[in-house]
């Protein structure tokens, strides 16, 4: 089958959305099937608002129509709400072929932390967006419990997978540095809410954020004592979990949160808020503490045996989670494909 996937999320950015897509694409790719994938990095682009390192592709329309006639694809996935994906919902609109989109980001919060905008007009904008969808995927049964409790239909689960071969507990870790280590990996942004970790007081330790974004340079200003290492990929990345003692995701606004399994294979238990994203994917595995006070869920966390998060990392493969993903697509077929 020919799937075309659109994403405003894609290389040279680091984030979730675009490990899981890629990933995705590989297993897809394995699976027999042919993927075209269509990101920003295939227009002009211009910076993202308070955000200059995410790319957004400039009235896309007229291209992205062109790759889709050239691609003729049998099915059509949205990943994404941000140009690219609303053009590509118009054209799936105008010539009436059905399309799944993917709910990666709680996009009315992210706005929200930046712009006096209420998160009500947020949602109702990502309902009329995802209305059209003949479904939507998202990661958790509590986020898909929450859509359809805000009135989104039609969602569907598909959850997210881990590389246990290259996140594992090793012997060559990338940092020496005074213990317990306390470990953040993600975007340093404001939607991430990371000063909530970096302002605790822990007695002892050092706090190491891996990873980049707007609020890098402030905080690394504000805080000295933290050990900002920037981005980090493949087998650096994984050396760097396994430097740690103990995984702290501050987030009150991830969907799910990838680097919690990726901790988790190494074997670092999470500490974290009692927010959906970690209740999905922490709480009552025994792979961590979630708490309102994050210094408690940080100290309770450093007690659990690396062994059981490892154990429970291993449920997790990108190839069943890209066999939901094929299972959740709405195919039509060539034979109702007609070039405009």
């Amino acid at each position: 089958m020919r799937i075309a996937l659109v994403s405003d999320a894609w290389f040279p950015q680091v984030n979730g959305v675009v490990r899981t897509l890629s990933r995705v694409r590989e297993e897809v790719l394995a699976l027999g099937h042919e993927v075209q994938v269509i990101s920003p990095d295939l227009f002009r682009t211009v910076p993202c608002p308070t955000y200059p390192e995410i790319r957004l592709a400039v009235l896309p329309g007229r291209q992205l129509r062109a790759r889709l006639n050239a691609f003729r694809p049998e099915a059509i996935h949205i990943a994404t709400e941000g140009p690219l994906g609303w053009a590509a919902r118009g054209y799936c609109l105008k010539k009436r072929l059905p399309f799944t989109t993917s709910y990666h980001t709680r996009f009315p919060e992210y706005i929200s932390a930046r712009l006096p905008v209420p998160t009500s007009w947020g949602y109702a904008l990502m309902r009329h967006f995802h209305g059209a969808s003949s479904g939507i995927m998202v990661a958790t049964a509590g986020l898909q419990h929450e859509l359809e409790e805000r009135g989104f239909g039609t969602v569907r689960l598909w959850s997210r997978g881990v590389d246990t071969d290259l996140f594992r507990p090793r012997n060559d870790p990338a940092l020496d540095l005074p213990r317990p280590v306390y470990l953040y990996v993600g975007r340093v942004a404001v939607e991430k809410n990371i000063e909530a970790f970096l302002k605790l007081e822990l007695p002892v330790g050092t706090k190491v954020v891996v990873g980049d974004g707007p609020m890098r340079a402030d905080l690394e200003r504000r805080y000295p004592s933290v050990v900002f290492t920037g981005v980090k990929h493949g087998e650096e990345l994984a050396r760097h979990y396994a430097s740690a003692d103990v995984f702290v995701f501050p987030s009150k606004t991830d969907t799910f949160g990838v680097v919690l399994l990726e901790a988790a294979a190494t074997g670092l238990p999470i500490a974290a808020f009692p927010v959906p994203g970690p209740l999905d994917v922490v709480d009552g595995h025994g792979i961590g503490v979630l708490d309102e006070e994050l210094s408690y869920a940080i100290e309770r966390a450093l007690a659990i045996p690396p062994e059981r998060c490892r154990t429970h990392a291993l449920k997790f493969s990108w190839k069943a989670c890209a066999e939901q993903f094929m299972e959740n697509l709405q195919p039509f077929g060539s034979e109702k494909f007609a070039v405009a």
